[in-house]
């Protein structure tokens, strides 16, 4: 069984890290920069920086920033926010990123998602999906960093993104986001039958526990997390230690 992984995420706006709660309330978490690097030394497995308004504000990923964040790295770096063509993939690239993120563009023009695998490999493509549990129990897809419903299903978009040659999904459950109780694991169950390539676990962590069930119940390929790590309320190194305990397999 691969190693499971543990990614801390920068969600940057204006230049700086913050966070919320289902999205809004944002609140100050850091520079990038300075967290990237401690991440990187305190033994993540990955790292992910979203420029969470890129999308909504119709500009691009601060390319300087993320050139200064990948420096400072000895791990994988994925990058999203605003990347709507192969030449915002190439730009990233060039910067330090190893993939991109893609979500909102990737709804409004799936092709994209066979362009950038066809010209740089799955590997460098992952998809992210911000999708909400409705009150009809329908789980729908959100644009625009949440902002707006795009009336499509989470699994069915999942598995087409995977038949476009995705590489991997990142699943944020915008019910789960910043509460601290948990991942949706149930929803991540139902991906991880439905699909082949690894899932990205996203929203709800708020305590060791919670990566542990989103390993062993919602069968995630890793967990990616931002306010725990960044307010220092769980370390990488004690996450690790306690899910070897757990025998879960993990990289040291």
């Amino acid at each position: 069984m691969l190693a499971k992984r543990i990614i801390p995420c920068l969600d940057v706006k204006n230049g700086q890290t913050v966070k919320g709660t289902n999205f809004v309330n944002l609140r100050q978490a850091g520079d990038p920069v300075e967290l990237g690097r401690a991440y990187s030394e305190q033994g993540a497995d990955e790292l992910v920086f979203l420029d969470i308004t890129a999308s909504h504000e119709g500009r691009k990923t601060f390319t300087s920033m993320v050139e200064r964040v990948a420096a400072e790295l000895s791990i994988p770096f994925t990058v999203g926010g605003g990347i709507n063509e192969l030449s915002d993939v190439d730009r990233m690239l060039s910067a330090g990123a190893d993939k991109i993120s893609i979500n909102s563009a990737a709804l409004r023009n799936p092709n994209l998602i066979d362009e950038i695998t066809t010209h740089y490999g799955s590997q460098v493509c992952v998809v992210a999906i911000d999708a909400k549990l409705e009150e009809n129990g329908e789980w729908q897809c959100y644009v625009n960093g949440g902002r707006i419903p795009f009336g499509k299903n989470l699994f069915e978009w999942a598995y087409e993104s995977q038949e476009r040659g995705a590489g991997e999904i990142l699943f944020t459950s915008m019910n789960h986001d910043g509460v601290k109780t948990g991942f949706a694991n149930e929803a991540l169950y139902q991906l991880s039958e439905k699909l082949t390539i690894p899932i990205i676990a996203s929203g709800g962590a708020g305590a060791k526990e919670h990566f542990r069930d989103a390993f062993l119940l919602g069968h995630a390929d890793a967990a990616l997390a931002a306010s725990v790590f960044h307010f220092g309320e769980i370390s990488i190194r004690e996450l690790k230690q306690y899910l070897t305990k757990e025998n879960i397999n993990i990289r040291p």
